[in-house]
């Protein structure tokens, strides 16, 4: 697969490997006007810390075999909060209650939605 993906197209990848892995309320903010870090954030949360990682380890295979160079990841296995750095496209997966905690989706609230049902199956 072609190695230069747009970042909508790594944001794709990234909401769809989450779905598989049963992430949920998976939120995507267009930070393209908002912020300098990315022009994606991704949120999403898991009910457990052995979720959290399953879907982090989900999220990094498909971006990996789509080409895409995951720049780090913050966050040690049985982490509440790993963040997936892709650049210009940026995933936050939580534990439900770190979701809450930190509410990024308020504390980016200039930030406009993506829409990214078209990519979640269930």
């Amino acid at each position: 697969m072609n190695s230069f993906l747009t970042s909508e197209e790594k944001l794709q990848v990234a909401v769809e490997a989450a779905d598989k892995k049963h992430a949920e309320e998976i939120v995507a903010l267009d930070m393209q006007n908002v912020s300098l870090l990315a022009d994606y954030f991704v949120i999403m949360h898991a009910n457990s810390e052995r979720q959290v990682q399953a879907i982090v380890t989900g999220i990094v295979e498909a971006e990996e075999d789509a080409g895409t160079t995951v720049k780090s990841i913050e966050g040690k296995k049985d982490s509440r909060w790993m963040l997936i750095d892709l650049g210009d496209v940026v995933v936050h997966v939580f534990l439900k209650e770190e979701r809450a905690f930190y509410n990024l989706e308020k504390l980016w609230s200039d930030a406009p939605m993506v829409d990214v049902h078209q990519w979640i199956t269930a």
